[in-house]
């Protein structure tokens, strides 16, 4: 059984920053490379938090069998990398819940899939996310989500319960693996959710609308511990 939330572990991209400028513009550039026109707003909407593969896979319909899918990965991450922070910007309300997170004493941290270089080159433009106390990226180990074990190795940097964390993220894997991880999983509603995408059916424990909407949870619990 679940236990009370005492600490919380958020995705990236799609929950705590919108990235989607930048990979979008980094996806472009590989798509013009290759004489494809520019993604739709639809199309960076549903795939930004696919990443590389997401994003160029719905700009080319599908990966053309005489291109080298590791190699536009590669072209996509040099473009990235160049103008990692050119227009990406922190969610409206994650400044707040961050805050209230600290002043509660609720332990949190990081697990996004994004490559570590990368993670490590964005987040000094957001000192905020830096006061993260763990930070665990698509390659900290031999396995990325939906795999559990990297939520459950932040728990355990945290020293917190599996049980007792709770997991923010705006696609179906991140789901997958904080269910399978027995963590609270919740959906990042204000991230890159497509319009054929349904957040109800990734059997999360609920879909929050804004980020201020997990601070009157938290309240919520907090009140319910205090009356008992």
């Amino acid at each position: 059984m679940s236990l009370p939330i005492r600490a919380v572990l958020f995705d990236l991209d799609g929950t705590l920053l919108d990235t989607a400028p930048d990979m979008a513009e980094a996806a472009n550039k590989v798509l013009a490379d290759y004489d494809h026109g520019p993604l739709t707003e639809e199309q960076i909407q549903a795939n930004t938090s696919y990443g590389a593969k997401g994003l160029l896979t719905a700009g080319f319909g599908s990966i053309p069998s005489h291109l080298d899918a590791q190699q536009l990965r590669r072209e996509f991450l040099g473009y990235y990398q160049q103008n990692i922070c050119d227009g990406t910007s922190i969610y409206r309300g994650i400044n707040p819940l961050l805050a209230y997170l600290d002043h509660q004493r609720i332990p949190w941290g990081i697990m996004t899939n994004k490559p570590g270089f990368l993670t490590e080159l964005l987040l000094p433009f957001f000192p905020e996310l830096q006061k993260a106390q763990v930070i665990v990226c698509g390659d900290t180990l031999t396995v990325a989500k939906p795999h559990p074990e990297p939520l459950l190795h932040a728990s355990e940097m945290l020293g917190i319960a599996h049980t007792a964390c709770a997991y923010i993220g705006d696609i179906e894997k991140d789901m997958i693996a904080a269910n399978a991880a027995r963590m609270h999983g919740y959906v990042a509603g204000w991230g890159y959710i497509g319009e054929d995408h349904t957040p109800s059916t990734w059997q999360a424990k609920g879909i929050l609308p804004t980020p201020e909407a997990l601070i009157d949870m938290l309240e919520l619990q907090n009140n319910h511990q205090d009356s008992e």
